[in-house]
């Protein structure tokens, strides 16, 4: 059983590799936090699982509309998954009065970049990955914090160091 995985991601092809993988090894449901600081590549990790899921609209950060919902197709299956970014949330309180909690269910893959600003009402996630600039890469340590986050990271077919 695999709980944990780091890699080093060369350039934005690595991130692209990561993002296709997760899109593979997604199961509606899962929450996953991400973790890194500006520029760290947060968004772009989630804009190539959105891409390689099959949505071929343009995918934003959600900096200023604090959520971008999406809707693709997994395994068969038409989901939404909900881009958070709580970058500029005040706190916890503005994430709760926003109504954002309703979107945590088992029909929906919720991705939140920045959780801490919601630290103690945001469900806990799945899995969290944690991404920081390296050289010309990324580097990235995936965690799973549940039995669904080990079962996607038992599925994921990923070849590390890109």
């Amino acid at each position: 059983m695999q709980s944990h995985l780091t890699a080093h991601l060369h350039e934005e092809a690595g991130t692209l590799a990561l993002g296709a993988a997760l899109a593979r090894a997604i199961e509606p449901g899962l929450t996953i936090y991400l973790h890194g600081d500006l520029g760290a590549g947060k968004t772009a990790l989630t804009r190539a699982l959105l891409h390689a899921l099959g949505y071929d609209g343009h995918v934003k950060s959600p900096t200023y509309t604090l959520a971008e919902p999406y809707t693709v197709d997994v395994h068969g299956r038409t989901i939404n998954v909900i881009h958070f970014d709580l970058y500029r949330m005040a706190g916890p309180d503005e994430f709760l009065d926003a109504g954002f909690r309703d979107h945590f269910n088992e029909q929906t893959v919720c991705i939140i970049e920045w959780p801490e600003k919601a630290d103690g009402v945001l469900p806990p996630p799945d899995i969290r990955i944690s991404l920081a600039v390296a050289g010309e890469g990324r580097d990235v340590e995936l965690h799973a914090l549940s039995d669904q986050g080990v079962e996607c990271l038992n599925r994921l077919k990923f070849a590390p160091n890109l």
